[in-house]
């Protein structure tokens, strides 16, 4: 893999040999987050057919929402950031990339600790606001405005009490939700991270499945309910009966803490992290780990649900050892994102009808890699 000097010489990439091939057939690529590394991370193709890896810094980048009209949301920092490509099909940024994400709105919110994000039928954004336990959306005047939040929370208090995490979007509204626990006392989910953990399903404000470990990323695909147990390290579906409390049913074990799903058609991308700080020790994953004689990944494994195995995967291997959240990007082969901190936002102008694109710095070319 080819490194420019101002990428960290301590972190690998390496992927799995048809992974490009996997892209390409689907028509697409992928976008990750890692609030530990503080990077928006663009997987796809160059022109050449190689793996191509784009990053920008962000800060604390977390949940991601690729929604119908192109655009892509993103909870970062204390930002909620929307993103969207204004190049045309013909068109290129530096012969190479096809899709340029530009911050075109972004929200202040404070720091909410949001984490999932998605948007809504009539383009509204709407967020897991960790910290007061709830789901909101951006506010003209405020840092937000509440949506709705679980029963088992008493009060929008200033307090992460049960560690509202995952949000599953269905229909174009909120559908599902995640949480740790039921806790309704300042960082009560940190007892109950074992077993503790629930889906909630926001249209009825019932609890649908429970007695999960740290569950995350709630997604609804092909008529199913998915749902990452990540003190686990299973990607399964929630199985509800006509009447009464739904069961957990793994389907695939990957090898780390699970956090980040997508789909697209019959593959799911699901993100990888290595379980090395405290909130993360002492789960079911730690023996399962061991049982395998595997340790924990840090990357994205792709899954054939038919076949219900991984067939591709990147890893990441050195300082970088969490990931947040996955999306699938449809109709981009090799995307980048521009940074609003950075310099070249002022460098790409785009308008409809007529094309005034300026071709990318030098600066961009040294957040990219190539990855033989």
């Amino acid at each position: 893999m080819a490194v420019p000097k101002e990428a960290p010489a301590a972190v690998d990439y390496s992927l799995s040999p048809g992974l490009v091939a996997t892209l390409a057939r689907l028509g697409g690529s992928l976008a990750f987050t890692s609030y530990q590394s503080g990077l928006l991370y663009m997987l796809g193709r160059d022109p050449k057919g190689g793996a191509h890896l784009y990053t920008t810094a962000i800060l604390k980048p977390m949940g991601l929402a690729f929604d119908a009209a192109g655009g892509l949301t993103l909870c970062a920092g204390a930002t909620i950031m929307r993103f969207r490509s204004g190049l045309r099909p013909h068109e290129r940024i530096n012969h190479t990339f096809d899709a340029c994400f530009m911050p075109r709105t972004i929200h202040v919110t404070g720091e909410l600790d949001a984490h999932d994000v998605g948007v809504d039928g009539e383009g509204r954004v709407v967020f897991v606001n960790t910290r007061f336990n709830c789901l909101a959306t951006v506010s003209p005047q405020h840092s937000f405005e509440m949506v709705w939040k679980p029963s088992f929370i008493s009060a929008l208090v200033d307090e992460d009490r049960c560690h509202l995490n995952g949000l599953a979007m269905d229909g174009g509204k909120p559908a599902y939700v995640t949480a740790v626990s039921r806790s309704d006392t300042v960082d009560g989910w940190r007892d109950r991270r074992a077993e503790g953990g629930v889906v909630v399903d926001v249209r009825t404000d019932e609890v649908v499945c429970e007695g999960l470990s740290m569950p995350h990323s709630p997604r609804v695909h092909r008529g199913e309910l998915w749902v990452l147990n990540s003190g686990t390290g299973e990607l399964g579906v929630v199985r509800r009966p006509a009447r009464g409390m739904g069961r957990f049913e793994p389907r695939v074990f990957c090898p780390g803490f699970l956090r980040g799903l997508a789909f697209h058609g019959s593959h799911a991308f699901v993100g990888l992290s290595k379980p090395r700080y405290k909130r993360f020790e002492g789960l079911a994953l730690d023996q399962r780990l061991k049982d395998a004689d595997s340790e924990p990944w840090c990357g994205i494994h792709v899954i054939d649900l038919d076949k219900g195995s991984c067939v591709d995967w990147l890893r990441i291997d050195g300082q970088v050892g969490e990931l947040y959240d996955v999306a699938f990007l449809p109709g981009t082969a090799c995307p980048m994102a521009v940074s609003p901190g950075s310099g070249d936002v002022t460098g790409l102008i785009t308008f409809d009808g007529v094309s005034q694109t300026a071709p990318a710095s030098p600066g961009d070319l040294l957040a990219s890699h190539a990855i033989a």
